[in-house]
């Protein structure tokens, strides 16, 4: 039998209309198990900037196949306690513009970093306060949702971005689902491409110090995830090889970077995942997405 579901959005800031939380809870996991199940918290992607990519849509095709597919429902969704997925406020896209004199603020796009991280951070700290999930929760993020999920665990953000962060357990695994994980090095591969720059720029501004300061797989030592994140125990870096938007460099840096955190030890592990199809298919038709989720729940109950 189906689970029975019940779905809610929450604001969790006042100052924009994208700064809210989708929240599934899938009620078939106090029955069967002896554990309280994990809560899966979903990061979207878009370059920090793409209105088309929403908190919902990353959300519903995955939590469909979780939730109807045979292939789940008897091993991976008795194991997820909530399904939650982040919106938060977006930087100005050319292709979809808007005109400041006629939009209000509550929805103008106009983020530029810290506020995507911010957003993150007030999200979770909403999470915890109305739920108490403590870190018995896997974040996964997609493309720069990756980009997030990673940041909320470095220390050098989690310290400036936000006053509450001390008290906002890190999770207990992060999936990055052909994720960004050092700017520059995504611009100098793609240097053919000004999309790159554009986005990059639109986001963080033209300082590249600061993109290297906001690359999780650049900031090393204690600033770093190692230093953000002593709780951790998985990693699951996610990657298709038809992939065209983000090349594989990416994973193998993060791949790289992550061996200073694996060596604090405490069973702390890597687990490289290969998906199938293009950039956004993982998300937009939900099949490679549940995959990933299945494949990192299982190697958190190991």
């Amino acid at each position: 039998t189906a689970p029975k579901m019940s779905t809610q959005t929450f604001h969790y800031g006042t100052d924009h209309d994208l700064q809210t939380v989708t929240v599934t809870t899938l009620n078939n996991t106090t029955t069967n198990t002896n554990t309280t199940g994990y809560w899966v918290i979903l990061i979207h992607g878009g370059a920090w900037r793409d209105p088309t990519q929403t908190a919902l849509s990353y959300l519903t095709p995955t939590l469909t196949t979780l939730t109807t597919s045979p292939r789940y429902t008897t091993t991976t969704t008795p194991y997820i306690h909530s399904i939650a997925s982040i919106s938060y406020r977006l930087s100005a896209h050319p292709s979809h513009p808007q005109d400041p004199s006629t939009t209000p603020p509550s929805h103008l796009r106009t983020a530029t970093h810290p506020d995507h991280i911010t957003d993150i951070i007030s999200a979770l700290s909403f999470l915890q306060t109305k739920y108490a999930i403590g870190e018995n929760y896997l974040l996964v993020g997609h493309s720069c949702g990756a980009t997030l999920a990673f940041q909320s665990v470095m220390r050098n953000l989690r310290a400036h971005y936000s006053t509450s962060t001390a008290s906002i357990p890190a999770p207990v695994g992060i999936l990055g689902m052909a994720g960004i994980y050092d700017l520059k090095r995504l611009r100098d591969t793609h240097r053919d491409v000004s999309a790159y720059q554009e986005f990059i720029e639109g986001a963080f501004g033209r300082d590249e110090g600061v993109w290297d300061a906001v690359s999780p797989a650049v900031v090393a030592g204690e600033e770093g995830v190692g230093g953000g994140w002593k709780a951790g125990r998985v990693v699951v870096l996610a990657y298709s090889g038809e992939d065209g938007l983000v090349d594989e460099g990416q994973r193998e840096g993060m791949r790289v970077a992550l061996g200073e955190w694996v060596a604090l030890r405490g069973g702390k592990r890597v687990e490289l995942f290969d998906m199938r199809g293009e950039h956004d298919d993982a998300w937009s038709e939900g099949g490679e997405l549940a995959r990933g989720i299945a494949f990192a729940i299982e190697k958190l109950r190991e």
